[in-house]
């Protein structure tokens, strides 16, 4: 006979809904109840129940192995039949039906928000399967994600134009070779034409180097990234470079962010909070041209109070104001690499539980999990990052409009 693939789950669900005063626990019930369906469907196979003899008989039994199973209810030992000739296994305890996908499903979750593999096992028993599983098993379920994380970083990117896009790395511990190393993971996200964003990709990398930045861009550009105005990113030498020699036409803006924190770091500690102060002033003006006059300002108000500083600030200019080129609606979003860094401390979050990766597979995986997820949620929300109708004026812009990348200089 053959057993729907619910039949188990709605079986269960009904045995967890009854009185939890019976004298007998749930587990036995749905033991029992299980064992008559399994002893009926090799009835059915061999053509004889259990002690009969009919012309159409087709095996014997030869007694049963024990097998347990994890379930809803709790952890049930059944009998499976064994056969003189061949070999018989239940339908419906057949991989991947309701209840195991149940099962897999919880793992699965655990392995993405962050919970490590030495933990699943006692997740799982919390659960009321007493078995647990093994770390084998859990790396051997979470596999499962791979497919997905596939598709996120391999799919085509010319659906649309992405005017804008950031750039940033953060850094996980990895055992690689008998030794724990330092891996960059970098992720470019782009706001599309319609104003949504969207995950563009994700690698791990020995470090930020150009010939890897390179690599990186050049797997978006094949897969049809186009459209792109301006890259915002910090000031790495080899990402500027690898922008430089992929996303010719690009403007590129430095993430103020990480510009400021960098000036204070060669400021006394005593003047550090007028320094930051003095450039805030400069974000605050409300077009291009006043924003570069009044950093020219500050940088002679600093000339005497923090003459490192002044220099760094000015020979920064043209970086920290590509924002400038572009509609003064879109500046707060593109004069610094917060949607990204955001993205990143989440990413942080999860795999600071992790601690050490076993591989560099293993941080693909749960980080591409979490972007898979990441990326669903940013094109299906119900608001736009950016209106379209201000993008559309970037569509067709001239390239003599849009400002160029500074060469990279030691």
């Amino acid at each position: 006979m053959t057993h729907s693939q619910s039949a188990l789950s709605e079986l269960a669900d009904a045995l967890i809904g009854t009185d939890a005063t019976l004298t007998t626990s749930i587990a036995e019930i749905l033991g029992t109840a299980l064992q008559e369906l399994i002893e009926a469907e090799v009835s059915a196979k061999i053509g004889a129940d259990h002690g009969e003899r009919t012309p159409a008989r087709s095996n014997l039994r030869n007694g049963h192995r024990p097998k347990l199973l994890s379930t809803p209810a709790g952890d049930v030992e059944v009998g499976i039949p064994k056969l003189r000739k061949g070999s018989f296994f239940p339908e419906l305890l057949e991989p991947r039906r309701r209840i195991d996908k149940a099962l897999w499903a919880v793992i699965m979750r655990a392995y993405i928000t962050g919970t490590s593999t030495r933990k699943v096992d006692d997740l799982v028993k919390a659960l009321g399967v007493d078995s647990g599983v093994s770390k084998s098993t859990v790396s051997r379920i979470c596999k499962l994600i791979d497919d997905d994380v596939a598709i996120l970083r391999g799919r085509r990117l010319d659906h649309q134009p992405f005017p804008y896009i950031w750039l940033d790395a953060t850094y996980v511990h990895v055992r690689e070779h008998g030794q724990v190393v330092s891996k960059a993971v970098v992720i470019a996200t782009g706001v599309r034409a319609d104003g949504h964003r969207e995950v563009l990709g994700v690698d791990i990398g020995n470090s930020e180097n150009e010939t890897f930045w390179t690599e990186f861009l050049r797997d978006l550009v094949d897969r049809g990234l186009n459209g792109v105005q301006l890259v915002i990113s910090d000031a790495h030498a080899g990402l500027r470079a690898a922008i430089r020699r992929v996303l010719q036409g690009s403007g590129w803006q430095r993430c103020r962010v990480h510009a400021k924190r960098n000036l204070l770091a060669v400021a006394n500690h005593s003047q550090r909070q007028l320094i930051s102060a003095l450039i805030s002033t400069v974000f605050a003006q409300p077009d291009g041209e006043a924003a570069r006059a009044q950093l020219r300002t500050v940088c002679q108000q600093l000339e005497t109070v923090a003459p490192k500083v002044a220099e760094r600030l000015e020979a920064m200019e043209d970086d920290l104001l590509a924002y400038a080129a572009f509609p003064p609606v879109h500046w707060s979003k593109i004069w610094s690499n917060n949607p990204i860094e955001r993205l990143n401390r989440e990413l942080k979050r999860r795999t600071d539980v992790v601690q050490i990766f076993p591989d560099p597979e293993s941080v693909i995986r749960l980080v591409g999990a979490l972007l898979v997820e990441v990326n669903e949620e940013l094109i299906a929300a119900p608001r736009r990052y950016m209106a379209a109708v201000t993008l559309e004026p970037l569509l067709d812009r001239p390239d003599d409009q849009i400002p160029s990348i500074p060469a990279v200089t030691n």
